[in-house]
């Protein structure tokens, strides 16, 4: 069995059977959050599409240009801006902000490591995008104001419209593609470095924003002991209101911790909020492909096709296991409701 095409079609298959839901969830509740998300979706499963194409009938230019756009830059920023434009009216900018620096530091050092030829300006061109973005996030959830998922979404919109472009204008190296010697899974390595670039800028945003926002979200709706208290009121002082801002990850971390015996208590009966598990599969569903595209990037391509197809799996099933976010589940751009339950109560 040729896992190089069997996985890859695999992960395509579920991705837009994913993307039709949600885009009929779309239909019929309009929330930005799943548009973005289906599109997301949509690309996860080009990308793995290409992946397919390739292996079973050989790569060719066209085709791995398509897998490194739509793969390696596109698709972590859109699912991670369908968690922002879902959290966009809580405390999660800090967290965003904190992201977007961390993936423009991270793309100035993958520079500074590995000197990309071709870079030019665009490692500091890059971090200093983020920092600006990641400054203007930290005011506007500051003041509590509801400009920041719209800040996110032009940055993933905008690098997805220069992006396209550069790939347009690019010129490869014959043959225009390559792939592992041993694993026959293709790798960034024809690609200028301003190009090679994006991919940490995007993905880094893109992940952590859909890991921590999961995470962020089964804080909110699990059953918690509050080990650590903490307030983000903005009548506080300035002083305190920053200390209170540095405590709250630790806090959130140690309360979780020592709220999971509760929460197990309250899945084994029955009285568990459904996106606990949604999210935390949703989580998961994010951390493992960027786990396995991050060691792609560092030469270890062997575990690259099963985990886009665990991220994959592991989405779905946060789609399915969610009644709150998703209410109704139907056959997609019908009225046929497969499933509806009420809205649940946060613990």
């Amino acid at each position: 069995m040729n896992f190089n095409v069997v996985l890859p079609f695999c992960s395509s298959l579920l991705s837009f059977v994913f993307c039709a839901l949600l885009f009929g969830q779309w239909r019929g509740r309009r929330r930005s959050y799943q548009a973005v998300w289906a599109i997301g979706m949509l690309w996860y499963g080009l990308s793995a599409g290409t992946e397919f194409l390739g292996g079973a009938f050989g790569w060719s230019e066209p085709l791995y240009r398509a897998w490194y756009l739509i793969g390696a830059i596109w698709v972590a920023g859109w699912l991670g801006l369908g968690t922002v434009l879902l959290l966009g009216k809580t405390r999660f900018g800090y967290a965003f902000a904190g992201s977007l620096f961390l993936a423009g530091l991270f793309t100035a050092l993958t520079q500074a490591k590995y000197n990309y030829a071709n870079s030019g300006i665009a490692p500091i061109l890059y971090f200093g995008i983020a920092a600006v973005l990641a400054a203007a996030i930290v005011v506007d959830t500051f003041r509590g104001g509801s400009a920041w998922p719209r800040l996110a979404a032009a940055a993933v919109v905008g690098g997805t419209v220069v992006s396209a472009l550069m790939m347009v204008v690019v010129a490869l190296p014959a043959p225009g593609w390559v792939v592992d010697p041993v694993t026959h899974i293709p790798t960034g390595d024809l690609f200028p470095g301003y190009l090679r670039l994006l991919t940490p800028f995007f993905n880094i945003t893109g992940a952590f924003a859909l890991v921590l926002g999961g995470i962020y979200s089964t804080y909110i709706f699990m059953p918690k002991r509050r080990l650590i208290r903490y307030s983000l009121s903005r009548t506080q002082s300035p002083a305190r209101y920053l200390g209170n801002l540095l405590v709250a990850p630790f806090a959130i971390v140690i309360n979780l911790a020592i709220s999971i015996p509760g929460t197990l208590a309250a899945l084994l009966t029955g009285r568990l909020h459904s996106r606990v598990p949604a999210t935390l599969l949703i989580a998961i569903g994010g951390l493992i492909p960027a786990i396995t595209s991050g060691m792609s990037r560092f030469g270890n391509t062997s575990g690259f096709f099963i985990g886009e197809l665990l991220g994959v799996v592991f989405l779905f099933a946060g789609f399915l296991v969610s009644i709150e976010v998703f209410r109704e589940i139907r056959v997609p751009f019908t009225s046929i409701v497969l499933r509806s339950r009420a809205p649940e109560e946060i613990a």
